[in-house]
């Protein structure tokens, strides 16, 4: 007879179980996981023997010489990359790298958020980003969404009607580029609107860029971190879809007055040193010739993935080609239970 832990439970541990894990099916749809053949396993195998052997020693420190923040030359070589493909311009110091986009967004959570709280986001999101949310007692305030992403008329409105109720949004939380899962791509001049909104309307906006590089065509908006001259956006990405997802390399970008009281929330003593020491020996040389090899790959596969609703589900599937990413958003009849498909 085992130890019985159910009344020792916490509040939020009983509202949740697990089931053990019995292994992934063939085709998986659920998460966001790629196919194995594109991670880049044979560059970053000679990467890791690099640095171990250069190196290895200084993992005897935790955060080595990097501090709390992360391995130097990774934060380095993130603005580097972050100034080339969206425009932003931040510096080291602005820079925490976390394991995985999905430890930023908690921290950013923790930081901000207390219960009661509510923060405004796309109708359709991210369903991580929601349970998060709602697991802090926090309200997701939903705004309506069309082919190009939020609609700042409907975002106004809602900021009007919370300030005549005497309440103000911690955050605007937006997935502007490849937005999940409609896969909308928010053009540069909404994405000002928003930024003036969030201004008019004193709120902070984070900002998750965690699909950008994977636009099909390689050419994109400006982020709104790039356009912000208000140190108003917080900023998070992440190598998952890019190199590998169980990689669980992110990254935050916020000013340092936030970051100052992120960082003593980050209490799992830094993220792995290896890993970030091998993504920083291989990004240099590797990620834009990387990603430009990945983007046909997953258009090809958008595409087999688009014949084959139109193949099975005829008219009664509703989507809209994607232009890039790994997902695709389809509406079926109202008479379809998506519930007990998913």
């Amino acid at each position: 007879m085992s130890f019985a832990f159910d009344s020792f439970l916490s509040e939020p541990a009983r509202a949740r179980s697990a089931q053990p894990f019995t292994g992934l099916p063939p085709y998986h749809f659920v998460g966001g996981n790629i196919d194995e053949p594109t991670v880049p396993a044979d560059a970053l195998a000679e990467a890791v023997a690099r640095v171990i052997r250069e190196e290895g020693h200084s993992m005897g420190k935790y955060g080595m010489d990097g501090g709390p923040q992360g391995y130097l030359p990774l934060r380095e070589e993130i603005c580097t990359i972050l100034e080339r493909r969206t425009g932003i311009t931040a510096s080291r110091d602005e820079v925490l790298i976390t394991s995985g986009s999905l430890q930023a967004m908690d921290l950013v959570n923790r930081a901000l958020l207390d219960a009661g709280d509510v923060v405004l986001l796309e109708d359709a999101n991210y369903m991580g980003a929601i349970a998060k949310l709602r697991a802090l007692g926090v309200t997701p305030h939903p705004i309506a969404l069309d082919g190009e992403g939020m609609c700042m008329d409907a975002l106004q409105e809602a900021l009007e009607t919370l300030a005549r109720e005497g309440r103000k949004p911690k955050f605007i939380y937006t997935i502007r580029t490849i937005q999940n899962p409609t896969g909308t791509i928010m053009p540069e001049a909404r994405r000002r609107e928003m930024l003036a909104l969030a201004h008019k309307f004193d709120v902070p906006i984070f900002e998750d860029d965690c699909y950008a590089d994977l636009v099909f065509s390689a050419e994109r908006p400006p982020a709104i971190h790039a356009l912000d001259d208000e140190d108003r956006v917080i900023y998070c990405g992440t190598f998952s879809k890019t190199i590998a997802p169980a990689l669980r390399l992110g990254y935050l970008v916020a000013p340092w007055p936030l970051m100052g009281h992120i960082l003593p929330l980050k209490t799992d003593a830094g993220t792995g040193a290896l890993a970030q020491m091998a993504l920083a020996e291989y990004l240099p040389g590797h990620y834009e010739a990387h990603v430009a090899t990945l983007l046909p790959m997953l258009r090809d596969k958008a595409d087999a993935l688009c014949d084959a609703l139109d193949e099975h589900f005829g008219a009664a599937a509703q989507y809209d080609r994607p232009a890039g990413g790994i997902y695709l958003w389809v509406t079926l009849p109202d008479a379809v239970d998506t519930d007990r498909l998913f």
